[in-house]
């Protein structure tokens, strides 16, 4: 495996980068075959990334070949940003290899997930291929969920779990479920494809829709929501003004009513449960619910952090190292800890805050802002329905992502930056390669 690897990586590098792609999905942790060592990665798809990083670094460096195209595209401009202001605050981190590691780590995510897979996506033929490879053994992985939830009766605490050792725990497993279910849909009513091909579309639809519902993951369901309001508002092409108007009316009513907002939310004491009802009505529990209240706990620490460091942060990757003096013994819950090995701050937004400051929260935002602004235009300028549809479903699966940053992070792993990454590389590609009209 190794030798092939290494034959793929000189003389078929697509192939190599398409291959990874596909490991993604059943990747697993060093730490699951030695819990002791205090570092981790996802084997094998990350000594590939890293690899396949030197490989592309060494050849812009004697050949500069790269399409200027991609270089000087206005998300690339932002992502030179993103990882410029990164560098700057890994120097000034509290914990230097923590940041270098962070930041080494995300370089290996970007240049292949992103800058490689702009080049690939030439063909559309390889960003539908690029679908089922992370599809097809992600639904070996579902399978897998599935036939160990059963013994457990699905019950909400088993979904915790069951993906172990192939997702962590439900969060991240239901996140990515959720990012995939525009994309079959959009395979699904594009009348381009055969019958066939449209059939298994929907039985893979009907299979991540029945996954998603089990994983209880609450974030994934608002995120699907987010999604489907978003689609609504694009095929209604309703003017940013208005909905610009709207959330400033929304924001206004949650100010002057936030008091009162807060007790009806606080007198909501229903936590998870296996009964869907109640795990519905547990999302805007803050009264009991622990997970609410630890997310709630891990912002506050976050802005608190921010307060400290407004400018420069505490490095990338410290959070979990830094936040426990910043927590309130109110805010406690039962799962909170102090040995930062709980994870993150539960935020793609309020995670950078904390850690690179304000421009490293900015960055990110900016990265959200283009992405759309980008993709809209492609969806409103595109003359082809089939590019018109891919670019919808695809900008549909990256806000369930954008939604669901809002309440977790896990672009630090391979599992969401494959799909993340790839799929702004779609929107680019074809906003350079394939949107000729809007040339």
């Amino acid at each position: 495996m190794f030798l092939l690897i290494v034959f793929f990586a000189f003389f078929a590098m697509d192939k190599l980068l398409l291959f990874t792609f596909a490991l993604v999905p059943i990747s697993i942790q060093l730490t699951e075959f030695f819990p002791s060592l205090e570092y981790d990665l996802s084997l094998p798809t990350e000594p590939i990334l890293l690899g396949i990083l030197l490989l592309f670094i060494f050849k812009q460096i004697r050949d500069r070949d790269l399409d200027k195209r991609i270089v000087k595209h206005p998300i690339s401009y932002i992502i030179y940003f993103y990882l410029a202001w990164m560098v700057i605050t890994t120097i000034t981190s509290t914990l230097p290899l923590v940041s270098l590691k962070y930041f080494v780590s995300k370089l290996w995510f970007i240049i292949p997930f992103f800058f490689l897979m702009v080049v690939l996506f030439k063909k559309v033929n390889n960003i539908y291929l690029s679908f089922w490879l992370y599809i097809i053994p992600f639904i070996g992985v579902i399978a897998y969920t599935l036939i160990n939830h059963a013994p457990h009766y699905f019950s909400q605490h088993s979904a915790n779990f069951v993906m172990s050792p192939f997702y962590k725990d439900h969060t991240s497993y239901g996140a990515i479920l959720a990012m995939y279910i525009p994309i079959l849909l959009g395979i699904v009513s594009d009348k381009t494809f055969s019958f066939k091909h449209r059939i298994i579309s929907f039985v893979v639809f009907a299979l991540f829709i029945l996954a998603t519902i089990f994983s209880y993951t609450r974030a994934a369901w608002l995120s699907l929501i987010a999604a489907a309001m978003f689609f609504i508002i694009l095929k209604l092409k309703v003017p940013f003004k208005y909905i610009l108007i709207v959330a400033i009316a929304l924001g206004s009513v949650f100010l002057i009513y936030q008091s009162k907002i807060m007790m009806v939310l606080e007198s909501n004491n229903q936590d998870s449960s296996t009964n869907f009802k109640e795990h519905v009505q547990s999302i805007s529990n803050v009264a009991t619910d622990a997970s609410n209240l630890e997310r709630i706990n891990r912002w506050n620490c976050a802005f608190r952090m921010f307060k400290e460091k407004p400018i420069l942060g505490w490095g990338p990757g410290t959070y979990q190292f830094n936040y426990a003096p910043f927590q309130f013994s109110y805010e406690k819950t039962i799962i909170s800890t102090n040995a930062g090995d709980m994870g993150n701050a539960h935020s793609e937004y309020f995670g950078p805050l904390s850690e690179s400051g304000i421009l490293g929260m900015l960055s990110i935002l900016l990265i959200v802002i283009v992405v759309y602004y980008i993709g809209i235009k492609n969806y409103y300028t595109l003359k082809d329905k089939k590019l018109k549809n891919l670019t919808l479903a695809t900008i549909c699966g990256l806000t369930t992502y954008f939604a669901h940053g809002f309440l977790n992070n896990f672009l630090d792993t391979d599992k969401a930056s494959a799909p993340f990454w790839s799929f702004i590389a779609i929107i680019v590609a074809i906003d350079i390669y394939h949107n000729k009209q809007a040339e």
